[in-house]
């Protein structure tokens, strides 16, 4: 990895899924915009709040997918992170592990 960039693992379903109610939503639904979350699988050598195992929250209308050894990634940079969730980060009692 070069730079600021990240490279994440989706944690989108692909095809059909379920609504919290259990209603089934078929692939071709039109979704609203929606951040979703990925697990962070390497980062560059200028990237400073992300580490490779972190959740990360982003936008995925604006990424760049990347495959793999046969498994797809998001490629982005560090800036284009929303939020970071982390062990890591729940240092005190009042932490939520959340660094938005």
């Amino acid at each position: 990895m070069l730079y600021d960039r990240v490279l994440v693992k989706s944690d989108l379903p692909e095809g059909e899924r379920r609504s919290g109610g259990g209603i089934l939503i078929p692939a071709t639904a039109a979704v609203g915009k929606r951040l979703a979350w990925a697990e962070v699988v390497a980062v560059g050598q200028n990237v400073r709040t992300v580490e490779p195992g972190d959740r990360v929250l982003y936008d995925p209308e604006d990424r760049a997918e990347v495959e793999v050894r046969g498994a797809t990634y998001v490629l982005m940079r560090e800036r284009d992170l929303h939020a970071v969730a982390a062990e890591r980060l729940e240092g005190s009692e009042d932490s939520t592990g959340l660094y938005l």
